[in-house]
């Protein structure tokens, strides 16, 4: 169907396009990291940032290397899951990896095939949603949406902090931190806070309370923030409809024409090979494209991420989409995100809480 030949061209395309921004990064980001560039010892890491940014034009077909240490339970049910999937490749690589473990465990690793429930439920429920579906495309949301959080989540967490703390039931526990005013509140959390430093996680007890996201997400972003396997994350297809990312890094040098313009071609491509093969032409979109994530997390899984991605030192799209969660988490449960932010914020966040530590 002549489909292959133009799969081919515009990932060719993109792939020269990634090449020639490089180039133009590099200069750029050496220049903008005088500092750093002055030792030889970070030229490999200013190049990397700026492979990093070249990479948003680049297909999700693109191949990488990965390596894996995972048990028997798991791996068994990976090969199911992955036996069931509709793309081709997932299939293969079932049959491969099975290949390659079977006789180490036989009597462990038995159950790979496809069941129905694995088979049908994916594609039972979509056909399920086309009945609602909306009579007019969603536009494309904010980036980051917090839907829902713990009702009276400073409470809630107070009560945790006192129910593992003492012998009294939860009951009681709530009572008295419904009757706290704010000032005893706050005495508590800096009791939890007093001695923490940035590499310690929080307590136990602030898993309690819980928030919910809609994000919107780059792939690049997404491949970082599916890495915190804590929280609860659903994600949909990649959509062209939600427009791309577009490093700064890129408007910086003045090539956002020609970054968008790769863009429109790649999905003029997709929207082609999506008419005949609507399972691959997500391969031919690129790292700048977007889907949307339904993301669940407690509060001492968010300080994890925010002392991780807020940092300074993060990546810049997932650090951007971490310090707006954080920032409007903040708002619903203040006291118990009084310590979150990022690590290299740490220090002056610890001064102006607590000034004669």
């Amino acid at each position: 169907a002549g489909l292959k030949n133009l799969f081919i061209e515009t990932v060719g395309m993109q792939n020269d396009f990634y090449h020639h921004l490089y180039e133009q990064l590099r200069p750029y980001v050496f220049e903008k990291n005088e500092a750093l560039a002055e030792n030889p010892a970070n030229r490999s890491i200013l190049e990397g940032w700026a492979k990093e940014d070249a990479r948003y034009a680049i297909a999700l077909a693109t191949e990488t290397q990965l390596g894996m240490t995972i048990n028997a339970r798991n791996l068994e049910l990976m090969l199911r899951r992955l036996a069931a999937s509709p793309l081709a490749e997932a299939r293969l690589y079932s049959e491969k990896l099975y290949a390659a473990t079977r006789d180490i465990a036989p009597s462990l690793i038995r159950y790979t095939q496809a069941t129905d429930y694995d088979l049908l439920t994916r594609r039972n429920l979509r056909e399920f949603c086309k009945t609602y579906a909306p009579e007019k495309k969603n536009l494309p949301p904010e980036g980051v949406r917090l839907l829902w959080s713990t009702p009276d989540a400073d409470t809630k967490a107070l009560a945790a902090l006192l129910f593992a703390s003492s012998v009294w039931n939860y009951d009681h526990c709530l009572k008295q931190a419904k009757r706290m005013d704010l000032r005893d509140a706050k005495a508590l959390f800096k009791t939890v806070f007093e001695n923490i430093q940035a590499y310690d996680a929080v307590l136990r007890e602030l898993e309690n309370v819980d928030l919910q996201f809609e994000l919107t997400v780059s792939a690049s972003c997404f491949a970082q923030l599916k890495r915190h396997r804590m929280s609860t994350i659903i994600s949909q297809d990649y959509d062209p409809a939600l427009g791309v990312t577009v490093p700064p890094a890129i408007r910086a040098i003045g090539k956002q024409k020609e970054f968008k313009e790769i863009m429109r071609r790649t999905n003029d491509a997709y929207f082609q090979i999506q008419k005949k093969l609507p399972l691959a032409a997500v391969y031919v979109l690129t790292n700048a494209h977007r889907k949307r994530v339904l993301m669940k997390l407690n509060a001492r899984e968010l300080y994890h991420l925010s002392r991780m991605r807020v940092d300074a030192h993060a990546q810049w799209d997932i650090r951007k989409l971490s310090e707006k969660m954080l920032k409007q988490s903040s708002k619903v449960m203040p006291l118990t995100l009084t310590m979150a932010c990022g690590k290299d914020g740490f220090p002056a966040l610890r001064h102006k809480i607590f000034p004669r530590k």
